[in-house]
């Protein structure tokens, strides 16, 4: 029981908290209300602006996905999980070509013969970053 009013807890301060992050970054709860479907007296009670906060059903987060942040709602799922948006135009031979590009710096980098041997050198390690920053840019 006790674990039940602490998730319970938990689940109040976290959709208050992601309602006021909300507002504070100009999405009003009326403009969250209109884009979502969810009554505004409902969204009221979700923010705890109407009496006791309510807890958010799992339809009332389906209404939310795409109206309010992926990280904001995020915060409503046990730590290290996230809600995040799947690509639908994935170039997979671009993805390819990139990994294989860093696995290439990378394999070179733990080389006898490179700057710091088989560890990662400064330099190795800003290629590298280099190489993860195309990598995610087409990913």
């Amino acid at each position: 029981m006790s674990l039940e009013r602490e998730i319970t807890h938990v689940m109040r301060e976290t959709q208050e908290r992601i309602f006021r992050v909300c507002q504070s970054r100009g999405l009003t709860l009326k403009a969250i209300s209109v884009d979502s479907g969810i009554p505004y007296s409902t969204m009221r009670s979700y923010a705890g602006n109407n009496g006791p906060t309510a807890i958010m059903g799992v339809d009332a987060l389906y209404r939310l996905v795409g109206v309010v942040p992926d990280e904001l709602l995020s915060l409503m799922l046990p730590e290290g999980r996230a809600i995040v948006s799947v690509p639908t135009d994935i170039d997979h031979d671009e993805i390819e070509r990139r990994c294989r590009d860093y696995l290439a710096v990378k394999g070179r980098a733990h080389r006898q013969d490179s700057p710091d041997g088989p560890a990662i050198s400064a330099c190795e390690s800003i290629e590298l970053a280099g190489q993860v920053v195309q990598l995610r840019a087409v990913a």
